[in-house]
Formats: structure tokens, sequence, C-alpha cells
């Protein structure tokens, strides 16, 4: 048995096969791995949630600047470094000591944000796209509260690095963590956003791999490209503070370097089947007998009636070593393949390993004063043929354990919404929601709220959610406290965006962790209710991660021992 560290600093215990397996892997692709990896290089900004910056007010100058269009992404950034440029050495800096400053180039041609964002090198990057419409929807009267804005083009994806202002913070993230941020964000700017992430249970502590994502953690990237329907924007944000040591001139000159490393575009393919990888070491936390263990322990629980325990999520870490590094914004290329009615993410902050998921799921929408949200529970596979797809899509409806399961999301949801809310519209009630790999029930929620500032209670009150905690919420995160030997981190937790007027959250599942080299950490959950099994449920996981073991296509190769024999231990 041989102890290997792994570059989530951690270390494993490894049979010789594995490890040789592992170290194989490792000498095949060290070179550009540490080539790609050398590459990238980080901007430094300011924390804008230092202590009290959220009682100070919203920043004193607040505007956005379009210029001339350009017609490719390689004619933006001259634009744009020129503009830059001339704010140094021509005008004089601004006399307010904080403000918030968009600069923008629309390009006449759709350029693929993916694309645009793996020419980067430059960390912290970010990427998000927005799900589609989906047609079943409800509606409320009215349109909420406009104020007569004038409509603008919203961005199919955004993709950013860099760091204008960035917030993390190491305790749950507050009401003061979401006035610090919202200070940034004017309400007349509505394409100067906030991305970026909330831990599962910020009162857990953070291991090794998630530690530089603190408790929470937001960037308003310093440049920024957003793919539109029909064309493309490409933008840069200054912002400063004197009172959080960051000066104009800070914000000018760091902007300046980062303007000097961005590519206009790289030739990744957005829709690729699969990476050039494969799998030679699959590890999971818990293993299968620990997860039976566990399920047991909860429906014990949940049968007993010892304590109010309904429902509880449990969770399982799959690692992953791959015989080739993997670049995450390939990985993320892969993902649009299967991203129909999903969010694509990636959240990256400086020297940290990458957040890579695509979730079908909403934790809420907010625009103005209107609220979308969504109940999303139980899960089959889709069929080969259409009547068998059909076939297993009734049996879903009709299961009395998933219906169970179901209705405890939807009926909370609901319920935490008419907490804050003066009108909760649910419809439909109760459907199928069809994805490339699995289908699911859902159910699609509309509410308003009284003031926008009830932004924060919507999110601090709906994550987390039964779908991927349980219910009673503490009772449920406390059995995964005690139960859970891995930290989830950002896994399940809330992924999205924040902006002046608006503000849009999925639920951080069917996602990964990709570090510096050959591992990455795969995250996938389960429901446990009455009735449930627990080898049904062990394949449930299966199915879930079954989008990143087919991009990583998954597959044993025979290695001889001697090739590993004098490599080392390091991974």
């Amino acid at each position: 048995m041989l102890l290997v560290s792994d570059p989530f600093g951690l270390f494993w215990s490894w049979s010789p096969t594995q490890a040789d397996r592992a170290l194989i892997c490792f000498a095949r692709a060290h070179a550009s791995q540490v080539g790609r990896w050398a590459r990238l290089s980080c901007s430094l900004s300011m924390n804008g949630c230092a202590p009290g910056a959220g009682d100070r007010g919203a920043v004193c100058v607040r505007e956005t600047r379009a210029l001339p269009a350009a017609p490719a992404p390689h004619d933006a950034v001259g634009r744009l470094r020129a503009a830059v440029d001339a704010l140094w050495s021509n005008a004089a800096p601004p006399a307010a000591p904080s403000g918030i400053i968009r600069i923008e180039v629309p390009i006449t041609q759709r350029v693929d944000a993916v694309e645009w964002l793996h020419a980067q090198t430059t960390l912290p990057r970010c990427f998000f796209s927005a799900r589609a419409p989906l047609p079943d929807a409800p509606a409320l009267a009215g349109n909420g509260n406009g104020n007569g804005s004038v409509h603008r083009q919203q961005p199919v994806s955004v993709a950013g690095v860099g760091s204008a202002v960035f917030f993390r913070g190491t305790e749950p993230f507050s009401l003061a963590d979401w006035r610090a941020i919202k200070r940034f964000l004017p309400r007349d700017c509505p394409l100067v956003r906030a991305y970026g992430a909330i831990r599962f249970d910020a009162t857990s502590d953070a291991s090794v791999e998630w530690e530089d994502y603190g408790s929470f953690y937001f960037v308003v990237p310093q440049v920024e490209f957003n793919e539109l329907e029909e064309s493309s924007v490409l933008a840069t944000t200054i912002a400063w503070d004197d009172s959080l040591s960051w000066t104009w001139h800070n914000a000018v000159e760091e902007l300046q370097s980062t303007l000097r490393k961005i590519s206009p575009c790289s030739s990744v393919q957005a829709n690729k089947a699969s990476l050039q990888t494969a799998i030679v070491s699959l590890n999971h936390v818990p293993t299968k007998a620990s997860w039976d263990l566990a399920v047991t322990k909860a429906l014990h629980m949940i049968k007993g009636r010892q304590r109010e325990l309904v429902k509880v999520v449990l969770a399982r870490c799959s690692r992953y070593i791959t015989d080739t590094c993997i670049d995450p914004v390939e990985l993320l290329a892969c993902l649009k393949a299967e991203g129909q009615n999903a969010y694509q993410f990636c959240i990256q902050p400086p020297g940290a390993p990458a957040f890579v998921g695509n979730s079908p799921e909403q934790l809420f929408h907010r625009k103005y004063l209107n609220i979308s949200s969504e109940a999303l529970a139980g899960t089959r596979a889709r069929g080969k043929t259409r009547a068998d797809d059909f076939q297993i899509g009734q049996d879903l409806l009709l299961s009395s354990k998933e219906d169970i399961e179901f209705t405890i999301v939807r009926d909370s949801i609901k319920n935490k919404l008419e907490m804050i809310c003066d009108e909760v519209v649910v419809h439909p009630s109760k459907a199928l929601r069809k994805l490339p790999r699995v289908q699911h029930l859902s159910a699609q929620l509309a509410a308003r709220i009284r003031n926008e500032d009830d932004e924060f209670e919507i999110l601090n009150t709906l994550h987390p959610s039964p779908a991927v905690c349980g219910l009673p919420t503490e009772e449920a995160r406390q059995f995964i406290r005690d139960c859970e030997i891995f930290d989830r981190g950002m896994y399940a937790g809330p992924v999205g965006w924040l902006g002046g007027a608006e503000c849009e959250f999925a639920v951080g599942i069917r996602s990964a962790l990709l570090g510096k080299g050959h591992s990455t950490l795969v995250y996938a959950g389960a429901g446990i209710v009455e009735g449930t099994n627990p080898s049904f449920e062990w394949d449930e996981l299966d199915l879930k991660a079954s989008q990143f073991a087919k991009l990583l296509r998954y597959q044993e190769r025979p290695i001889r021992y001697q090739e590993a024999e004098n490599l080392g231990t390091v991974i």
C-alpha cells in the first residue's frame, strides 16, 4: 500500500496497481500540464467585503460608457486598450473616492464565449451561461418594477477574467456581505455583475481543496466577453475605493496589465463529444458499503420518527485520475453539448481549482420585483427508444417514492416563498423535465417580492432546498455533517450572479472540481425518503455523474508495473 499526494494536496492510500496507473498518467502529460498552468497569471484587486464595507452606501461614480462597434474581437481589444490608456495619460483621475465604470465595445459578429475564455491566461476567471426559458413557466400579472428602463439584449453566455473587485469571506454569507457587493452594482448599469458561488454549508470547516473559495466568493471581472443572440460585447470594468486602499491609479494600472494579456479568441470546439483523455483510476467517497450503511441509518431515523427527519440528501465525491491534465475550459466546452435546459458555469479564484458544472436546477431568478423558482426531484434515465423513454417517464410520474420526495421539495419552496412574497403561483404542479441523459419531476413557481432589498432574504431562505439538503433543513444538515466524510464545498450551493436590478442563481449540482494536475472530483447526490433502496440510489449517483464519466472516456488501461517503478510518487 502506497501513500500518494494528489494535486489538491490530499493524501490517499493506493494499491500498487492503482498507484502505477496514476504515476504513468503523470509521466505522460507532466510536461504539457506544467506548461499550461505556468502560463496562467493572476490579477490583483480589492476585497469589497472588508469589515464595515456594507454600511458605506453605494460607490460614488457609477456609469457605463459605450465605444463604437468593432467588426471582430481583435479590433475590440485594441479599442479597449486605447480607451484605458487614454484614461491613464490624458484625463485627470475622478475626484470621487470610489466608483465603478464599465467600458464596452459592441462586436458585430457573434463569437462563442467559451472559445474566447479558452484563449485567456489570466486568473481569476468565470463563466455563466443562462438556461433557455422554459415553455411552461408561470407569469404574474404586470411586469414588476422596471421604472421604464430601456430593454437590452440579455447575454447568452458571459466569460470573464481578472478582478475589478472581488468579494470573499470566511464567515457565512450575511446581509452585510450582500450589501457590500450591491454597493458596486448600479441599478442603471445592468451588465455590471458579480459572478460567484456560496458554500453548501458555511458553518462546516473548509477542506484544503476548497479553502481559496472561502464561505463565499464573487468577482466583478476586469475584462468580460458577452455572447449575445446575434452579436457580442467585449467590456472592461474599473472599480476603486480609497477606503479599501485601492485607488483609481491602482485600478487602471492593474487593468492595463490585464488588457496586455488578452487574446482575441481560440480555436477550441465548443461542442466536442469528449475530451482526449482516459480514466486510469476511480475512487468513491463513500464506498458502496459505507453508502449502504449511511442510507440505512437515515431510513431508520425517518421510519422510526426518533427525530423529525423526513428527507435527507446524501452525496458522493468521486475522484478520477486521468492520463492527461484536463483543461477546465475544454471540459466546459464539452458540457455545452449536453447543456440543453441547463446552466453551465465555471468559477476559478486565483491559484485555486476550477469549479465547473452543468446544472439543470434553478434556485431563483429575480428581475425587479418578480421572482421565479422551481422544484426538481426524482430521477430516471432516458430511454433508448421513444416508446421506452415514454414508459420510463410514466414510471417516474407514478412512483409513490418519487412523488413523496418531489412533493417535499415543491411544498417547501412554496412555503418559503409565501413567507416573503405577496403572491405565489405554482404551474405546472408536477411535470417531467427531460434532459439529454436523465429526466426529473419538476414544478415551476412564480412570486413577487415587496421590495428589491428582499433579494437577500430570498437567497438566504431558499438555500439549501430540500432537493439538495433535506427536511427539516437543520436536522438534515446535521445528519449530513455527521455522515459525510468529505467537504461539499460549493457543490449544491448557490452558483450565479448578482446585478443591480436582477440576479440569477442555479443550484451547483452536476458539478466537478478540477485541480492543477490529473485529479478531478465529481459530485453527485440522491434524496433519501421512506421507501428508498440504497442500491437504487447508488445507481442514480452513477447516472448523474455519467456526463463527466462519458467525457473523460472511462476505460482501464493495462499498465505494466515496470513502467512506473522508478517514477516517484508525486501526482
